[in-house]
């Protein structure tokens, strides 16, 4: 596969927000971690954020934040990007957490707004510089205000562009106006953070997709920014509306993506195990929907 990592896409143009799998007893999986990360990079993906939200970021150690870098990285070599959620409501932790990250090898952290304090935009944009210079890595700002309380602001976002290592964002604002007048005023490389909004913000200049619903459809995904690439707006558009269902289902049927996900590897067959505490996993009716939506996409 040939890599996309350029300097309008630092980090690829199709990354999955991957899942952590664990053991059956709740052990992080190091070798099922190894296989799924293989698996999403053949099938298309050409980068993967570890520890984020999707990741349980939440429920890991700092040393199996880690481990899990230093082990995914030996499963797919320098071939594509790894991204490390390194986010934190303290900017001490977060801090210590990018500097594990660079020197476990990740090539880049993504970092969320502190939340539940709901710092003003002066404290958010402190956080953020700190952050960025207290390693050597990139930075991928994650914009996600549904669940940090807190908005980073387009005004704030085009001040902290000036920043030699803040280079991307994860937009999860849906706030296409704000999203809009970011990139025509800065060169930050946008990354759709919602799978509904993978083509729609491609198509405004946006650098990729951090997707979820990759982790088990990676190549559908991929395909819907492959077929715009290639100047067929229709067809990916179709495509996009194709992956809607499963889209739906995974992430917007009231589970969380991650409980969603690790449900639908888990029937089939891939490296996912239980989700931890306080999470629950999907019931066997979930389960099913999500598996025939799997099917219809596919198959198609």
């Amino acid at each position: 596969m040939t890599s996309t990592r350029t300097a309008a896409r630092p980090f690829g143009r199709t990354l999955c927000a991957m899942i952590t799998p664990f053991t059956e007893e709740g052990a992080l999986d190091l070798d099922g971690a190894r296989q799924l990360a293989a698996w999403l990079v053949a099938e298309g993906c050409d980068g993967l954020v570890l520890s984020g939200t999707t990741g349980e970021s939440p429920t890991t150690t700092d040393a199996e934040k880690a481990e899990l870098i230093a082990a995914v990285r030996e499963s797919v070599g320098d071939r594509v990007s790894l991204v490390a959620g390194v986010g934190s409501a303290d900017t001490r932790h977060t801090v210590e957490l990018a500097r594990a990250a660079e020197a476990a090898g990740a090539d880049g952290v993504l970092v969320v707004t502190p939340y539940y304090s709901r710092p003003p935009q002066e404290a958010v944009e402190a956080h953020f510089r700190t952050v960025a210079d207290a390693s050597g890595l990139p930075v991928m700002l994650y914009d996600i205000p549904g669940r940090t309380g807190t908005r980073i602001e387009p005004e704030t976002m085009i001040r902290l562009a000036a920043h030699e290592r803040i280079v991307g964002v994860k937009d999860c604002s849906y706030d296409f106006l704000g999203t809009q007048k970011v990139l025509a005023q800065t060169d930050l490389a946008y990354y759709a953070g919602c799978d509904e909004h993978v083509l729609a913000l491609y198509a405004i200049g946006a650098a990729g997709c951090i997707s979820t619903v990759a982790n088990a459809v990676p190549g559908p995904i991929a395909a819907i920014l492959d077929a715009f690439d290639a100047g067929d707006t229709a067809r990916a558009a179709e495509l996009q509306s194709r992956a809607t269902p499963l889209i739906e289902a995974m992430m917007g049927a009231g589970l969380p993506g991650t409980v969603t996900a690790k449900a639908l590897l888990a029937r089939l067959g891939l490296p996912g195990g239980p989700v931890r505490a306080p999470l629950l996993p999907a019931g066997r009716e979930a389960a099913d929907e999500l598996l025939a939506r799997y099917e219809t996409l596919t198959a198609a």
